[in-house]
């Protein structure tokens, strides 16, 4: 007798392929715990960083004064509702904006990166590390005022604390950049800058080891921003304002732990919904090296340029190749080409053709910001504006240069104990002769030339206080408690008030 096979119904078959998730909370990641660990229970000890972190925060504070010479950031850091002001709300340099912590950190933030003139990590991620002060200032400077208006929440912060907290901020963001490359994924390095924001600002904010933990999952879950804005052919001014973003994120989460939200233990580690399946290709986190005082200590100062910082070494190339054509009489009109040696980042990030459309995609250029100063002889934020971007011969000139990737500078990028950032220029002019090659392997912002840099980091403070207040005796008055052996020692909101234009 035949039999017909048993066939299983449809509703049975599906059900069978159900799988039940084992709902028993983790541990913490490791690397939240880690963090945790790091900005709750690690001293600071190192004289250098100290003395490092003192001048990287004048050198910040300068950065963001500048940028309010110019309309766009201004216009961006007003308040959402016009004529807002927050009662004992955390102020913003160079303007008589006082804000909630949160907005005012967007504002901080956003005037710090505006010029990309502030300091810079590089590694196999990108970023600016002083670009989390826009979030410690203004809870510093909020909470300092409201514990002296009267408020529980408040306590009284220090310079000293100010630095030790940028000390632990760039810590964890360079920390984390030496070995994982979110750009290597589309994200862009802003997701750094929130990551170790949290992490300082939840500490500063009263949160325990545990909620520091929820807060930096709620950092990693929050969307992450793409590097669109960072390349051709969407390059745009977003990239100026993205870190001022990622710092008011970072403040707006910690606030909500603050209030009794609950976090995500395996936020990196859950399968299928974990940020590493979903947005690092499954890789983990890699680490070079535990948390201490290393990338203050070694960090990198843009000094001498407002320029991407691969194209720094560049630039200086270029001001030399100036002064060398000058003494033989020759300018760039007598040059038919260029080869830039350079690094692999560079030739990812600024080597670019085409025309460029705004002030975001030149200073993102290293063939514009080698032609400037081989035109005009020096190279300053007002060179990316559209007014000297219209002259023709910029361009002529662009096209003129060639990128090539010397193995050796990548290397020497990579390298621990180099952390270099190589360039060279060879020259050929229009009647065969080819100039020797300019090599420039670190800025004079690096470690390696930290004496030289010094006096020259606290001249462009200087110049950028003196651009932004016109008094002589407020110029002077900033300087004098600046530069005083116990600023250490000032309240945080008195601080920021030198910089907070006289009515």
């Amino acid at each position: 007798m035949l039999r017909r096979a048993f066939k299983q119904p449809p509703l049975l078959r599906r059900m069978s392929t159900v799988i039940i998730t084992e709902n028993t909370k983790p541990p913490a990641d490791k690397v939240l715990q880690d963090i945790s660990n790091y900005v709750h229970k690690y001293e600071i000890t190192s004289p250098l960083a100290i003395s490092t972190a003192k001048l990287c925060l004048l050198d910040t504070i300068g950065c963001g004064l500048a940028a309010l010479k110019y309309d766009q950031p201004r216009n961006l850091i007003k308040p959402t509702v016009p004529g807002t002001i927050v009662p004992n709300g955390a102020k913003v340099p160079g303007t008589d904006l006082q804000q909630d912590p949160i907005r005012a950190a967007f504002s901080i933030g956003t005037l710090i990166r505006w010029l990309d003139y502030n300091d810079c990590w590089l590694a196999a991620e990108w970023g600016h590390p002083s670009d989390n002060l826009g979030g410690i200032l203004a809870v510093a400077d909020y909470l300092t005022r409201a514990f002296k208006a009267g408020s529980s929440e408040g306590k009284v912060f220090k310079v000293r604390d100010l630095l030790e907290g940028m000390i632990k901020a760039h810590e964890i963001q360079g920390v984390l950049a030496l070995e994982n490359s979110f750009n290597k994924v589309g994200l862009d390095h802003v997701a750094l800058v929130k990551i170790a924001t949290t992490a300082v600002t939840s500490k500063m904010l009263g949160l325990n080891y545990d909620q520091t933990i929820d807060a930096l999952s709620h950092a990693l879950a929050d969307g992450q921003s793409l590097r669109t804005y960072r390349h051709a052919p969407n390059t745009m001014s977003r990239k100026s304002w993205a870190a001022g973003d990622a710092v008011s994120r970072a403040v707006n989460l910690v606030y909500h732990v603050k209030n009794g939200e609950g976090g995500m233990p395996s936020i990196l580690t859950a399968k299928t919904w974990g940020f590493y399946d979903v947005l690092f290709k499954g890789q983990k986190f890699k680490f070079q090296r535990d948390y201490g005082e290393y990338v203050m200590e070694n960090v990198l100062f843009k000094i001498s340029y407002p320029a991407e910082f691969h194209a720094q070494t560049a630039v200086e190339a270029a001001h030399k190749g100036f002064n060398t054509l000058a003494k033989s009489g020759k300018t760039y009109k007598d040059i038919k080409s260029i080869k830039i040696r350079t690094q692999n980042a560079a030739m990812r990030i600024i080597d670019k053709k085409g025309p460029l459309h705004n002030y975001a995609d030149r200073d993102h250029c290293i063939q514009y910001m080698v032609a400037i100063p081989l035109i005009y002889g020096r190279l300053t934020a007002d060179d990316y504006s559209d007014s000297i971007a219209s002259d023709p011969e910029i361009d002529e000139l662009r096209f003129k240069m060639v990128c090539v990737e010397d193995e050796q500078f990548t290397i020497d990028y990579h390298d621990p104990s180099k952390r270099y950032i190589g360039n060279a220029l060879t020259i050929e002019l229009k009647d065969g002769t080819v100039l020797d090659e300019i090599v420039v392997e670190f800025p004079v912002g690096h470690r390696k030339r930290r004496d030289e840099g010094k006096p020259l980091l606290l001249e462009k403070f200087q110049r950028h206080v003196k651009k932004q207040f016109v008094d002589e005796s407020k110029v002077q008055h900033i300087l004098k408690e600046c530069y005083k052996d116990d600023f250490e020692q000032m309240d945080v909101d008195e601080f920021v008030d030198l910089f907070i234009p006289s009515k």
